[in-house]
Protein backbone atom coordinates (compact mmCIF):
# COMPACT_ATOMS: atom_id res chain seq x y z
CA UNK A 1 0.00 0.00 0.00
CA UNK A 2 0.90 3.27 -0.78
CA UNK A 3 1.44 5.24 2.47
CA UNK A 4 -1.05 7.89 3.49
CA UNK A 5 -1.20 10.33 6.03
CA UNK A 6 -4.13 9.57 8.61
CA UNK A 7 -5.12 13.49 8.45
CA UNK A 8 -5.65 13.42 5.20
CA UNK A 9 -7.57 10.27 5.42
CA UNK A 10 -10.00 12.43 7.95
CA UNK A 11 -10.46 15.23 5.91
CA UNK A 12 -11.67 12.79 2.95
CA UNK A 13 -14.17 11.54 4.78
CA UNK A 14 -15.09 14.61 6.58
CA UNK A 15 -14.53 12.47 10.04
CA UNK A 16 -14.50 13.75 13.55
CA UNK A 17 -11.38 12.47 15.90
CA UNK A 18 -12.05 10.84 18.54
CA UNK A 19 -8.68 9.96 20.19
CA UNK A 20 -5.11 9.62 19.26
CA UNK A 21 -2.71 11.28 17.14
CA UNK A 22 -3.29 11.72 13.02
CA UNK A 23 0.29 13.03 12.26
CA UNK A 24 1.45 9.46 11.47
CA UNK A 25 0.85 7.22 8.03
CA UNK A 26 -1.16 4.20 7.31
CA UNK A 27 0.43 1.38 5.35
CA UNK A 28 -2.03 -0.78 5.12
CA UNK A 29 -6.07 -1.12 5.16
CA UNK A 30 -8.59 -3.95 6.42
CA UNK A 31 -11.97 -4.42 6.88
CA UNK A 32 -12.24 -5.12 10.75
CA UNK A 33 -13.14 -9.08 11.19
CA UNK A 34 -13.67 -9.36 7.23
CA UNK A 35 -9.65 -9.66 6.82
CA UNK A 36 -6.69 -10.84 9.60
CA UNK A 37 -4.94 -7.89 11.17
CA UNK A 38 -1.32 -8.62 10.67
CA UNK A 39 0.54 -5.15 10.84
CA UNK A 40 1.30 -2.07 12.36
CA UNK A 41 0.41 1.37 10.69
CA UNK A 42 -3.29 -0.32 9.48
CA UNK A 43 -6.26 1.46 9.36
CA UNK A 44 -9.37 -0.53 10.00
CA UNK A 45 -12.87 -0.08 8.83
CA UNK A 46 -14.64 -0.95 12.02
CA UNK A 47 -18.53 -1.51 11.51
CA UNK A 48 -20.63 -0.28 14.52
CA UNK A 49 -22.63 -3.68 15.24
CA UNK A 50 -18.74 -5.41 15.10
CA UNK A 51 -17.38 -6.81 18.74
CA UNK A 52 -13.92 -5.17 18.98
CA UNK A 53 -11.29 -6.21 20.77
CA UNK A 54 -9.57 -3.37 21.39
CA UNK A 55 -6.54 -4.91 23.24
CA UNK A 56 -5.55 -6.68 19.69
CA UNK A 57 -5.96 -3.31 17.44
CA UNK A 58 -3.76 -1.51 20.32
CA UNK A 59 -1.03 -4.58 20.02
CA UNK A 60 -0.72 -3.41 16.23
CA UNK A 61 -0.51 0.26 17.04
CA UNK A 62 0.22 2.62 15.45
CA UNK A 63 -3.45 1.86 14.57
CA UNK A 64 -6.44 3.86 12.77
CA UNK A 65 -9.95 2.53 13.40
CA UNK A 66 -12.69 3.98 11.31
CA UNK A 67 -16.07 3.75 12.22
CA UNK A 68 -19.76 4.52 12.91
CA UNK A 69 -19.99 3.45 16.24
CA UNK A 70 -21.35 6.05 18.68
CA UNK A 71 -19.02 8.12 20.10
CA UNK A 72 -19.12 7.02 23.69
CA UNK A 73 -18.22 3.42 22.51
CA UNK A 74 -15.26 4.77 20.60
CA UNK A 75 -13.93 6.24 23.45
CA UNK A 76 -12.85 2.62 25.28
CA UNK A 77 -9.79 2.93 22.45
CA UNK A 78 -6.98 2.65 23.73
CA UNK A 79 -3.75 5.23 23.69
CA UNK A 80 -2.30 3.62 20.62
CA UNK A 81 -5.02 3.65 19.03
CA UNK A 82 -6.41 6.52 16.51
CA UNK A 83 -9.83 6.82 16.44
CA UNK A 84 -12.28 8.74 13.77
CA UNK A 85 -15.78 8.52 13.88
CA UNK A 86 -17.84 9.02 10.45
CA UNK A 87 -21.53 9.09 9.75
CA UNK A 88 -21.63 6.56 7.66
CA UNK A 89 -19.35 3.80 6.99
CA UNK A 90 -20.40 2.17 4.10
CA UNK A 91 -19.79 5.84 2.08
CA UNK A 92 -16.32 6.42 3.90
CA UNK A 93 -15.69 2.78 3.02
CA UNK A 94 -16.33 3.25 -0.62
CA UNK A 95 -14.97 6.84 -0.92
CA UNK A 96 -11.73 5.79 -0.20
CA UNK A 97 -11.41 3.22 -1.91
CA UNK A 98 -12.30 5.22 -5.00
CA UNK A 99 -10.50 7.91 -4.01
CA UNK A 100 -6.83 5.19 -3.40
CA UNK A 101 -7.66 3.93 -7.21
CA UNK A 102 -7.55 7.00 -8.51
CA UNK A 103 -3.90 7.82 -6.81
CA UNK A 104 -2.91 5.55 -9.74
CA UNK A 105 -2.93 6.03 -13.58
CA UNK A 106 -1.98 2.64 -14.63
CA UNK A 107 -3.59 -0.36 -16.39
CA UNK A 108 -6.08 -2.28 -14.40
CA UNK A 109 -6.60 -6.02 -16.03
CA UNK A 110 -9.45 -8.12 -14.79
CA UNK A 111 -10.83 -11.19 -16.10
CA UNK A 112 -13.81 -13.47 -15.40
CA UNK A 113 -14.97 -16.69 -17.41
CA UNK A 114 -16.04 -20.34 -16.27
CA UNK A 115 -12.80 -21.72 -17.02
CA UNK A 116 -9.02 -20.08 -17.76
CA UNK A 117 -9.17 -17.59 -15.23
CA UNK A 118 -5.94 -18.33 -12.83
CA UNK A 119 -4.10 -19.33 -16.22
CA UNK A 120 -4.76 -16.48 -18.01
CA UNK A 121 -3.89 -14.15 -15.42
CA UNK A 122 -1.24 -16.12 -14.30
CA UNK A 123 0.01 -15.78 -18.00
CA UNK A 124 -0.48 -11.97 -18.51
CA UNK A 125 1.93 -11.55 -15.31
CA UNK A 126 4.64 -13.61 -16.09
CA UNK A 127 4.82 -12.20 -19.85
CA UNK A 128 4.78 -8.27 -18.95
CA UNK A 129 6.95 -9.33 -15.29
CA UNK A 130 9.85 -8.99 -18.22
CA UNK A 131 9.61 -5.74 -17.97
CA UNK A 132 6.96 -4.26 -15.46
CA UNK A 133 6.34 -4.36 -11.67
CA UNK A 134 2.83 -6.32 -11.43
CA UNK A 135 0.33 -6.84 -8.83
CA UNK A 136 -1.81 -9.63 -9.42
CA UNK A 137 -4.41 -11.50 -7.22
CA UNK A 138 -2.92 -14.88 -5.37
CA UNK A 139 -3.62 -18.34 -7.53
CA UNK A 140 -7.22 -18.79 -7.89
CA UNK A 141 -7.94 -16.97 -3.97
CA UNK A 142 -10.40 -14.55 -5.89
CA UNK A 143 -13.23 -14.32 -3.37
CA UNK A 144 -14.89 -10.51 -3.12
CA UNK A 145 -13.48 -10.24 0.13
CA UNK A 146 -10.02 -10.47 -0.52
CA UNK A 147 -10.37 -7.50 -3.75
CA UNK A 148 -9.58 -5.11 -1.04
CA UNK A 149 -6.42 -6.12 0.36
CA UNK A 150 -5.28 -6.90 -3.48
CA UNK A 151 -6.14 -3.36 -4.43
CA UNK A 152 -4.14 -2.11 -1.44
CA UNK A 153 -1.34 -4.12 -2.81
CA UNK A 154 -0.75 -1.04 -5.40
CA UNK A 155 2.20 1.35 -4.97
CA UNK A 156 3.83 4.23 -6.75
CA UNK A 157 5.91 1.06 -7.66
CA UNK A 158 3.38 -0.74 -9.55
CA UNK A 159 3.31 -0.28 -13.32
CA UNK A 160 0.14 -3.04 -14.04
CA UNK A 161 -2.22 -5.05 -12.20
CA UNK A 162 -3.91 -8.05 -13.36
CA UNK A 163 -7.19 -9.82 -10.96
CA UNK A 164 -9.60 -12.36 -11.50
CA UNK A 165 -13.25 -11.89 -10.35
CA UNK A 166 -15.02 -14.67 -8.41
CA UNK A 167 -17.94 -15.80 -9.18
CA UNK A 168 -20.65 -16.81 -5.92
CA UNK A 169 -23.77 -14.90 -6.75
CA UNK A 170 -24.78 -12.25 -9.02
CA UNK A 171 -23.48 -8.59 -8.00
CA UNK A 172 -20.40 -10.25 -6.57
CA UNK A 173 -18.06 -8.76 -10.14
CA UNK A 174 -20.02 -5.84 -10.37
CA UNK A 175 -18.92 -5.14 -6.23
CA UNK A 176 -15.34 -5.79 -7.47
CA UNK A 177 -14.66 -3.90 -10.72
CA UNK A 178 -16.65 -1.06 -8.40
CA UNK A 179 -13.30 -1.82 -5.95
CA UNK A 180 -10.84 -2.58 -9.05
CA UNK A 181 -11.84 -0.25 -11.92
CA UNK A 182 -10.35 -1.95 -14.42
CA UNK A 183 -9.33 -0.32 -17.43
CA UNK A 184 -9.41 -3.67 -19.47
CA UNK A 185 -11.88 -6.20 -19.03
CA UNK A 186 -11.60 -10.21 -20.22
CA UNK A 187 -14.41 -12.97 -20.18
CA UNK A 188 -12.06 -16.16 -21.14
CA UNK A 189 -15.48 -18.55 -21.42
CA UNK A 190 -18.74 -19.11 -20.12
CA UNK A 191 -20.19 -22.64 -19.46
CA UNK A 192 -21.90 -23.54 -16.66
CA UNK A 193 -21.33 -23.21 -13.35
CA UNK A 194 -22.01 -21.45 -9.70
CA UNK A 195 -26.11 -21.81 -10.66
CA UNK A 196 -27.29 -22.10 -7.10
CA UNK A 197 -26.01 -18.50 -7.55
CA UNK A 198 -27.21 -17.48 -10.42
CA UNK A 199 -30.95 -19.65 -10.31
CA UNK A 200 -30.24 -20.69 -14.00
CA UNK A 201 -27.93 -20.05 -17.54
CA UNK A 202 -29.38 -16.88 -17.90
CA UNK A 203 -28.56 -15.76 -14.89
CA UNK A 204 -24.83 -16.73 -14.57
CA UNK A 205 -24.25 -14.82 -18.45
CA UNK A 206 -26.20 -11.97 -16.45
CA UNK A 207 -23.72 -11.89 -13.58
CA UNK A 208 -20.86 -12.88 -15.79
CA UNK A 209 -21.59 -9.71 -18.22
CA UNK A 210 -21.55 -7.43 -15.10
CA UNK A 211 -17.49 -6.90 -15.55
CA UNK A 212 -18.91 -4.87 -19.20
CA UNK A 213 -20.39 -2.42 -17.06
CA UNK A 214 -17.54 -2.51 -14.87
CA UNK A 215 -14.88 -1.64 -17.02
CA UNK A 216 -13.72 2.11 -16.81
CA UNK A 217 -15.07 4.15 -19.85
CA UNK A 218 -12.67 4.18 -22.60
CA UNK A 219 -11.22 1.08 -21.49
CA UNK A 220 -11.35 -2.43 -23.75
CA UNK A 221 -12.95 -5.41 -23.50
CA UNK A 222 -11.24 -8.20 -24.52
CA UNK A 223 -14.00 -11.25 -25.62
CA UNK A 224 -13.55 -15.00 -26.89
CA UNK A 225 -15.56 -14.83 -30.39
CA UNK A 226 -16.05 -18.49 -30.43
CA UNK A 227 -17.90 -18.56 -27.13
CA UNK A 228 -21.81 -18.85 -27.93
CA UNK A 229 -22.88 -17.89 -24.73
CA UNK A 230 -20.61 -14.40 -24.05
CA UNK A 231 -22.24 -13.88 -28.10
CA UNK A 232 -25.36 -13.65 -25.96
CA UNK A 233 -24.20 -10.69 -23.78
CA UNK A 234 -25.47 -7.59 -24.96
CA UNK A 235 -22.55 -4.32 -25.84
CA UNK A 236 -24.15 -1.75 -26.70
CA UNK A 237 -23.87 -0.15 -23.35
CA UNK A 238 -20.17 -0.56 -23.68
CA UNK A 239 -17.90 3.12 -24.21
CA UNK A 240 -15.01 1.42 -25.32
CA UNK A 241 -12.51 -0.60 -27.13
CA UNK A 242 -13.52 -4.32 -27.96
CA UNK A 243 -10.90 -6.89 -28.91
CA UNK A 244 -11.77 -10.63 -30.28
CA UNK A 245 -9.52 -13.94 -29.77
CA UNK A 246 -10.23 -17.15 -31.03
CA UNK A 247 -10.51 -19.17 -34.02
CA UNK A 248 -12.62 -17.19 -36.47
CA UNK A 249 -12.18 -14.67 -38.94
CA UNK A 250 -13.64 -12.05 -36.64
CA UNK A 251 -11.02 -11.96 -33.95
CA UNK A 252 -8.02 -9.65 -33.77
CA UNK A 253 -5.76 -12.51 -32.29
CA UNK A 254 -6.49 -15.32 -34.41
CA UNK A 255 -4.88 -19.00 -33.69
CA UNK A 256 -4.42 -21.30 -36.94
CA UNK A 257 -2.47 -24.34 -37.48
CA UNK A 258 -3.20 -25.42 -33.67
CA UNK A 259 -1.27 -28.38 -33.01
CA UNK A 260 0.44 -30.77 -29.89
CA UNK A 261 3.79 -30.51 -29.21
CA UNK A 262 6.41 -31.34 -26.59
CA UNK A 263 4.22 -30.60 -23.37
CA UNK A 264 2.70 -27.98 -24.80
CA UNK A 265 0.71 -26.54 -28.04
CA UNK A 266 2.36 -24.76 -30.86
CA UNK A 267 0.21 -22.36 -33.16
CA UNK A 268 -0.17 -19.55 -35.53
CA UNK A 269 -1.44 -16.05 -34.16
CA UNK A 270 -2.78 -13.86 -36.47
CA UNK A 271 -2.72 -10.06 -35.86
CA UNK A 272 -2.45 -7.13 -37.90
CA UNK A 273 -1.97 -8.68 -40.78
CA UNK A 274 1.12 -10.54 -39.41
CA UNK A 275 1.44 -14.34 -38.79
CA UNK A 276 3.60 -15.42 -35.81
CA UNK A 277 4.81 -18.78 -34.92
CA UNK A 278 3.77 -19.63 -31.12
CA UNK A 279 3.73 -22.11 -28.09
CA UNK A 280 2.34 -22.33 -25.08
CA UNK A 281 2.56 -24.75 -22.19
CA UNK A 282 -0.10 -27.06 -21.40
CA UNK A 283 -1.69 -29.38 -23.75
CA UNK A 284 -5.72 -28.44 -25.06
CA UNK A 285 -6.88 -26.06 -27.65
CA UNK A 286 -8.68 -24.13 -24.33
CA UNK A 287 -4.84 -23.70 -23.87
CA UNK A 288 -4.72 -21.90 -26.99
CA UNK A 289 -7.36 -19.43 -25.90
CA UNK A 290 -6.26 -18.61 -23.16
CA UNK A 291 -2.84 -17.49 -24.68
CA UNK A 292 -4.48 -15.95 -27.15
CA UNK A 293 -6.53 -13.42 -24.47
CA UNK A 294 -3.43 -13.00 -22.60
CA UNK A 295 -1.66 -11.88 -25.38
CA UNK A 296 -4.31 -9.41 -25.92
CA UNK A 297 -4.18 -7.90 -23.20
CA UNK A 298 -0.37 -7.39 -22.82
CA UNK A 299 -0.31 -5.89 -26.51
CA UNK A 300 -3.06 -3.53 -25.01
CA UNK A 301 -0.95 -2.61 -22.83
CA UNK A 302 1.94 -1.91 -24.59
CA UNK A 303 4.26 -4.65 -24.65
CA UNK A 304 4.67 -6.26 -28.34
CA UNK A 305 4.21 -9.71 -29.58
CA UNK A 306 7.93 -10.18 -30.75
CA UNK A 307 8.83 -9.91 -26.75
CA UNK A 308 5.63 -11.05 -25.52
CA UNK A 309 5.30 -14.75 -27.24
CA UNK A 310 8.92 -16.00 -26.38
CA UNK A 311 8.08 -15.04 -22.55
CA UNK A 312 5.10 -17.02 -22.95
CA UNK A 313 6.99 -20.29 -24.24
CA UNK A 314 8.40 -20.15 -20.90
CA UNK A 315 5.34 -20.06 -18.55
CA UNK A 316 4.50 -22.36 -15.97
CA UNK A 317 1.22 -24.14 -15.16
CA UNK A 318 0.08 -24.17 -11.96
CA UNK A 319 0.01 -27.51 -10.28
CA UNK A 320 -2.94 -29.89 -10.65
CA UNK A 321 -3.91 -27.98 -13.84
CA UNK A 322 -3.72 -31.16 -16.25
CA UNK A 323 -0.54 -31.57 -14.94
CA UNK A 324 1.06 -34.55 -16.56
CA UNK A 325 3.74 -37.25 -14.57
CA UNK A 326 4.60 -40.40 -14.86
CA UNK A 327 2.68 -42.37 -12.88
CA UNK A 328 2.72 -46.36 -11.65
CA UNK A 329 3.77 -49.09 -14.00
CA UNK A 330 4.71 -46.29 -16.24
CA UNK A 331 1.39 -44.92 -16.77
CA UNK A 332 0.54 -41.35 -17.36
CA UNK A 333 -1.13 -39.44 -15.05
CA UNK A 334 -2.84 -36.12 -15.60
CA UNK A 335 -4.26 -34.49 -12.37
CA UNK A 336 -6.96 -32.13 -13.09
CA UNK A 337 -8.03 -32.25 -9.02
CA UNK A 338 -8.26 -28.16 -8.87
CA UNK A 339 -11.63 -27.82 -9.92
CA UNK A 340 -14.23 -29.61 -11.52
CA UNK A 341 -17.20 -28.19 -13.85
CA UNK A 342 -19.18 -29.37 -16.78
CA UNK A 343 -16.80 -26.65 -19.23
CA UNK A 344 -13.43 -27.85 -17.50
CA UNK A 345 -14.49 -31.64 -17.81
CA UNK A 346 -15.16 -31.41 -21.72
CA UNK A 347 -11.55 -29.40 -22.39
CA UNK A 348 -9.63 -32.65 -20.38
CA UNK A 349 -11.69 -34.89 -22.28
CA UNK A 350 -10.69 -33.57 -25.61
CA UNK A 351 -7.34 -33.78 -24.25
CA UNK A 352 -7.24 -36.92 -23.17
CA UNK A 353 -8.98 -37.65 -27.12
CA UNK A 354 -5.83 -37.03 -28.53
CA UNK A 355 -3.66 -37.89 -25.29
CA UNK A 356 -5.46 -41.29 -25.09
CA UNK A 357 -5.41 -42.58 -28.99
CA UNK A 358 -4.29 -45.91 -28.40
CA UNK A 359 -3.97 -46.17 -25.07
CA UNK A 360 -6.24 -47.56 -22.75
CA UNK A 361 -8.14 -44.69 -20.82
CA UNK A 362 -9.04 -44.52 -17.12
CA UNK A 363 -11.14 -41.67 -15.94
CA UNK A 364 -11.94 -40.86 -12.63
CA UNK A 365 -14.61 -38.11 -12.32
CA UNK A 366 -15.95 -36.74 -8.60
CA UNK A 367 -18.95 -34.46 -7.72
CA UNK A 368 -19.75 -31.14 -9.72
CA UNK A 369 -21.04 -28.64 -7.01
CA UNK A 370 -23.02 -25.44 -6.95
CA UNK A 371 -25.25 -26.68 -9.78
CA UNK A 372 -27.94 -26.05 -7.88
CA UNK A 373 -31.45 -27.53 -9.85
CA UNK A 374 -29.58 -28.69 -12.67
CA UNK A 375 -27.22 -30.62 -10.96
CA UNK A 376 -28.39 -34.09 -12.50
CA UNK A 377 -28.97 -32.45 -16.02
CA UNK A 378 -25.36 -31.38 -16.41
CA UNK A 379 -23.92 -34.67 -14.59
CA UNK A 380 -25.96 -36.88 -17.18
CA UNK A 381 -24.71 -34.78 -20.21
CA UNK A 382 -21.47 -35.67 -18.88
CA UNK A 383 -21.85 -39.53 -18.33
CA UNK A 384 -23.78 -39.10 -22.03
CA UNK A 385 -20.28 -37.38 -23.37
CA UNK A 386 -18.17 -39.76 -21.81
CA UNK A 387 -20.18 -42.94 -23.76
CA UNK A 388 -19.46 -41.19 -27.21
CA UNK A 389 -15.53 -41.27 -26.25
CA UNK A 390 -13.03 -44.26 -26.38
CA UNK A 391 -12.80 -44.76 -22.65
CA UNK A 392 -11.94 -48.45 -20.82
CA UNK A 393 -13.20 -47.61 -17.29
CA UNK A 394 -14.92 -44.69 -15.65
CA UNK A 395 -14.91 -44.52 -11.97
CA UNK A 396 -17.26 -41.95 -9.94
CA UNK A 397 -16.31 -40.85 -6.83
CA UNK A 398 -19.52 -39.07 -4.83
CA UNK A 399 -23.81 -39.14 -4.52
CA UNK A 400 -23.93 -36.52 -7.61
CA UNK A 401 -21.19 -38.33 -9.45
CA UNK A 402 -23.23 -41.43 -9.78
CA UNK A 403 -25.13 -39.82 -12.64
CA UNK A 404 -22.69 -39.54 -14.87
CA UNK A 405 -21.85 -43.20 -14.52
CA UNK A 406 -25.59 -43.91 -15.10
CA UNK A 407 -26.15 -41.90 -18.11
CA UNK A 408 -23.09 -43.41 -19.56
CA UNK A 409 -24.53 -46.74 -19.12
CA UNK A 410 -27.81 -45.97 -20.34
CA UNK A 411 -25.79 -44.28 -23.47
CA UNK A 412 -24.19 -47.94 -23.86
CA UNK A 413 -20.79 -47.00 -23.13
CA UNK A 414 -17.70 -49.36 -23.72
CA UNK A 415 -16.29 -48.52 -20.75
CA UNK A 416 -15.71 -50.79 -17.94
CA UNK A 417 -17.94 -48.75 -15.03
CA UNK A 418 -16.85 -48.52 -11.36
CA UNK A 419 -19.49 -45.97 -8.89
CA UNK A 420 -18.24 -45.49 -6.12
CA UNK A 421 -19.36 -43.17 -2.38
CA UNK A 422 -15.99 -42.00 -1.77
CA UNK A 423 -12.11 -42.98 -2.26
CA UNK A 424 -12.16 -46.16 -0.28
CA UNK A 425 -12.49 -49.23 -2.70
CA UNK A 426 -10.69 -46.86 -5.86
CA UNK A 427 -7.03 -48.13 -5.58
CA UNK A 428 -8.40 -51.90 -6.06
CA UNK A 429 -9.88 -51.52 -9.16
CA UNK A 430 -7.37 -48.70 -10.94
CA UNK A 431 -3.68 -49.89 -9.38
CA UNK A 432 -4.14 -53.19 -11.55
CA UNK A 433 -4.58 -51.40 -14.61
CA UNK A 434 -1.97 -49.13 -14.58
CA UNK A 435 1.06 -49.64 -16.92
CA UNK A 436 2.93 -48.06 -19.49
CA UNK A 437 -0.15 -48.27 -21.76
CA UNK A 438 -2.75 -46.36 -19.39
CA UNK A 439 -3.74 -42.73 -19.17
CA UNK A 440 -5.40 -41.78 -15.89
CA UNK A 441 -7.47 -38.67 -15.88
CA UNK A 442 -8.07 -37.52 -12.09
CA UNK A 443 -10.60 -34.40 -11.88
CA UNK A 444 -12.65 -33.72 -9.05
CA UNK A 445 -13.57 -30.46 -6.65
CA UNK A 446 -10.60 -28.71 -4.72
CA UNK A 447 -12.49 -29.26 -2.36
CA UNK A 448 -12.06 -33.26 -2.59
CA UNK A 449 -8.46 -34.07 -0.65
CA UNK A 450 -9.39 -37.70 -0.53
CA UNK A 451 -8.84 -37.43 -4.69
CA UNK A 452 -6.21 -35.51 -4.41
CA UNK A 453 -4.43 -37.67 -2.33
CA UNK A 454 -5.14 -40.73 -4.41
CA UNK A 455 -3.55 -38.37 -7.24
CA UNK A 456 -0.18 -38.11 -5.41
CA UNK A 457 -0.43 -41.79 -4.44
CA UNK A 458 -0.22 -43.41 -8.07
CA UNK A 459 2.14 -40.88 -9.34
CA UNK A 460 5.68 -42.28 -9.84
CA UNK A 461 7.62 -40.55 -7.32
CA UNK A 462 5.44 -42.08 -4.56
Amino acid sequence: MQSLLVKDIRRLLEGELISGTEDWRVRDAIYYNRHDLTRRHTLMFLNRNDHVNWDEINSKAPSLVISDKSTSELKNALPGTTVIRVRSLIQSYWKFLDYYRNLFNLPVITITGTCGKTTTKDMIKHILSKKLNVQASESSKNEPRRSLPYLMGINNNTDAAVFEHGLGNSGNIKHQCMIYQPTIGIITTIGVHHLDGTKNLDGYIRAKAEIVEGVRKGGTLILNADDENIKKISLQSFHGKILYFGCSAKSEFRASSIKFGHNGMNFILHHSNKSYEAFVPGYGEHQVYNALAALAATTEVGMNLEEAIPRLASFKNMARHLEFSKGIGGCTIIDDTWTINPTSVEAALNVLDEIGKGKNVIVLLGDINRLGNYEKKYHREIGSNIAKRNVHTLITIGKKAEEIAKQAIRDNTKANVHIFNDIRGVSEVVIPLLNRNAVVLIKGPMSSRSMIDFANSIKGNN
